[in-house]
C-alpha cells in the first residue's frame, strides 16, 4: 500500500533539465543553492532579482519544471496550484568542456577551458499542504 502512495507522489513530481548551458558549474551551483528547498513561486522571485548571471538559466529551468507540473496535473485531471509546489531537488552537473587556445608570450599557447553545465530542477507538491492543516 505504501508503494501506491509513493507512486502517486512521483506522478505529481515534475522535472526539467537544461543541458549544455554555457555557465560554469561552480557559478551555477551557487545560484541553485539559493533556491533549493524553497517554494517555487518564492524561488522565481529570488532568481529574478539575483545579481548572478547564472540565475537566468536556472530561472528558465524552474519555469519549465512548473509548466511540466501543470501539464501532468492536467493529464491526471487534478487541481493545480503552483503556490503549493516546492523545489524538492535541484542540482548542477558538469557538461562537456570546450577547449580553446589563446596565444601567449614568446610563441606559446595557453589552453582556455569553456565549461558547460547540466542544470536539473525537480518540483513536487508541498507535503504539509496535503495534510490540510495549513
Amino acid at each position: 500500500m505504501a508503494a501506491s502512495t509513493d507512486n502517486k507522489d512521483n506522478v505529481m513530481e515534475a522535472k526539467a533539465v537544461a543541458r549544455h548551458v554555457r555557465v560554469t558549474p561552480m557559478k551555477a551551483r551557487r545560484v541553485v543553492d539559493l533556491v533549493r528547498g524553497k517554494q517555487a513561486v518564492e524561488a522565481l522571485a529570488v532568481l529574478q532579482f539575483a545579481p548572478q548571471a547564472a540565475s537566468d538559466p536556472v530561472r528558465k529551468v524552474l519555469q519549465s519544471a512548473i509548466a511540466n507540473a501543470r501539464v501532468k496535473a492536467d493529464q491526471a485531471s487534478e487541481a493545480f496550484d503552483e503556490r503549493n509546489l516546492v523545489i524538492s531537488e535541484a542540482f548542477v552537473d558538469e557538461g562537456p568542456t570546450m577547449k580553446r587556445f589563446r596565444p601567449r608570450a614568446q610563441g606559446r599557447a595557453a589552453r582556455i577551458n569553456k565549461r558547460t553545465s547540466h542544470i536539473t530542477v525537480v518540483v513536487a507538491p508541498n507535503q504539509k499542504s496535503k495534510g490540510g492543516n495549513r
